[in-house]
């Protein structure tokens, strides 16, 4: 598809969810970091929670949110289930002239979408679909060293090695009780006074305020950091920062960011099973990537994870080659 020369127009699309988000903006993200580009994010939502029906009895106008309408963008990227009433649309109301990604497995037809860009572990498969090991996320080399300077007065007088604890939660597979929360608080701490190091910790939305409170508590007399939603959040300073990083296994997208920066990564199951993040954590372990947390915090370096530059770039190559 042909521009005239101007920047490509960019929108980022999905309910606002930091998670979802963060696919939909860090794909095109790279995108912009190929060619230029204006993005623009936005968040939907719908009336009187219709958007729990099946994104076919959604009518559009039924839409909350930020507005939706011509002109519409060169591309469309579209995260989460929210999006679908309009991703599986957009073909139609743009005639063909907007480029429509939608990241994760849509369960809606593939001919609706030029690019649909599924995680691995969900074996999603077509002539349009663009498997990638995880989920597309905003994390580059760049961005990393910025976020590491606009924290580095707080973090470079920590001991080494410094350890970020990235905490997941409750979710459709998972929870994590306090007695949970608190074992592992303890084996983490552990493992960082084993170490004399210290810790970085962050939190998720989806971590329960007792698991939460009892972790701040347990880690407390760590030296480090322990984010408590006050002021800018430091979680990818925290990657950044880190020597090794340990992150809980109900997330694709937190062991996806983890794996972008090349540190030693070790993952902790909590209470909970779900048959395709298990698929996931094999491949990064079967790639050597991540290893199962046993209180020892020393590992090998490897190639950082890059998987949204690489779907970008087919993203590119395809939107090139449409009409």
């Amino acid at each position: 598809m042909a521009t005239g020369g101007r920047p490509l127009r960019i929108w980022a699309v999905s309910d606002g969810r930091a998670g979802i988000e963060a696919q939909a903006l860090g794909l095109a993200e790279a995108v912009a970091r190929l060619r230029p580009a204006h993005i623009a994010t936005r968040r939907i939502g719908w009336r009187a929670g219709l958007g729990r029906l099946p994104w076919r009895l959604i009518p559009p106008a039924a839409r909350t949110g930020d507005p939706i309408e011509a002109p519409w963008p060169d591309i469309w990227i579209g995260a989460g289930r929210a999006t679908l009433p309009l991703s599986t649309r957009m073909l139609t109301w743009a005639e063909g002239r907007t480029f429509v990604v939608q990241t994760q497995d849509p369960k809606a037809p593939l001919k609706r979408f030029d690019l649909v860009i599924p995680p691995e572990h969900d074996g999603l498969t077509g002539p349009n679909v663009f498997p990638i090991l995880g989920a597309p996320n905003r994390i580059s080399p760049e961005k990393l060293l910025i976020e590491r300077a606009r924290f580095a007065e707080r973090i470079d007088p920590l001991p080494h090695p410094r350890v970020a604890v990235i905490i997941g939660g409750k979710s459709k597979a998972h929870d994590l009780p306090r007695q949970a929360a608190l074992a592992i608080a303890r084996r983490i701490a552990a493992g960082v006074e084993a170490a004399g190091g210290s810790i970085l910790l962050s939190f998720t939305r989806r971590t329960p305020r007792v698991a939460r409170e009892a972790m701040t508590a347990a880690l407390a007399h760590l030296p480090g950091i322990i984010w408590d939603e006050t002021g800018e959040n430091p979680y990818f300073a925290f990657l950044a920062a880190a020597d090794a990083i340990l992150v809980t296994e109900d997330s694709t997208n937190l062991a996806t960011d983890a794996a972008a920066t090349g540190v030693p990564l070790f993952t902790i199951p909590i209470p909970g099973h779900s048959a395709k993040l298990g698929r996931f954590h094999d491949a990064l372990r079967a790639r050597g990537i991540a290893r199962p947390y046993v209180g020892d915090l020393t590992g090998e370096a490897y190639e950082p994870l890059a998987e949204t530059d690489r779907a970008a770039r087919e993203l590119l190559r395809r939107y090139d080659g449409s009409s």
